[in-house]
């Protein structure tokens, strides 16, 4: 009897991954194959949309060919990391919608229905504003900005890429936050 985690032919999953970090495309093809659909169910439990679903199936097989050479083999099988990836790529993907669908209904309820082009002056006024403001931020404050604030990167991602901790990252954005608020509130007063 073979287990979840080898072939008929005895091929198991470190092997398997050993020969797709090799190059070998079949290999891999045989592990997204094993693994896709528990992948997928992991993603679904997160995000409850099919659609969403299958993109972060998608997005974390990209993830495992990226990383393929770092994946920690555990039991003999890839399928926990695939699944603890799975989770965090769909909460991440879940968090980026809602900001998102956030963020529409901020700008709809900001905006009136019959924008002047007064309403776009001063819009793109602010958004000069901001990008002087930006210019004038550290290279990682900047970097962290467009990572976090314009960006969809949580700030575990954005600490692991600046090679920080995550409470650095979060005092840093808290920081940077506030000064853009307190930069822009003084360019309304003057204007």
């Amino acid at each position: 009897m073979t287990s979840p985690t080898t072939t008929a032919e005895g091929t198991g999953d470190r092997e398997l991954l050993a020969r797709a970090a090799a190059g070998d495309r079949s290999a891999f093809g045989q592990l997204y194959d094993r693994h896709v659909r528990p992948v997928y169910w992991q993603a679904y439990a997160v995000v409850q949309d099919a659609d969403e679903a299958e993109d972060v199936t998608q997005d974390v097989f990209i993830t495992t060919w990226d990383k393929i050479r770092r994946i920690s083999v555990v039991d003999e099988s890839v399928l926990p990391w695939l699944l603890v990836t799975a989770r965090f790529t769909a909460l991440n993907a879940r968090r980026r919608s809602h900001k998102v669908r956030a963020r529409s209904i901020e700008l709809n309820a900001e905006l009136p229905d019959d924008s002047s082009v007064e309403d776009a002056v001063v819009a793109e006024q602010i958004r000069s504003e901001i990008d002087k403001a930006v210019a004038t931020l550290s290279a990682t404050d900047r970097r962290l900005y467009e990572l976090c604030v314009v960006g969809d990167h949580t700030y575990e991602l954005a600490a692991r890429e600046l090679g920080v901790s995550h409470a650095v990252v979060r005092n840093r954005i808290s920081r940077l936050r506030t000064r853009l608020r307190a930069d822009l509130r003084s360019m309304r007063e003057t204007s």
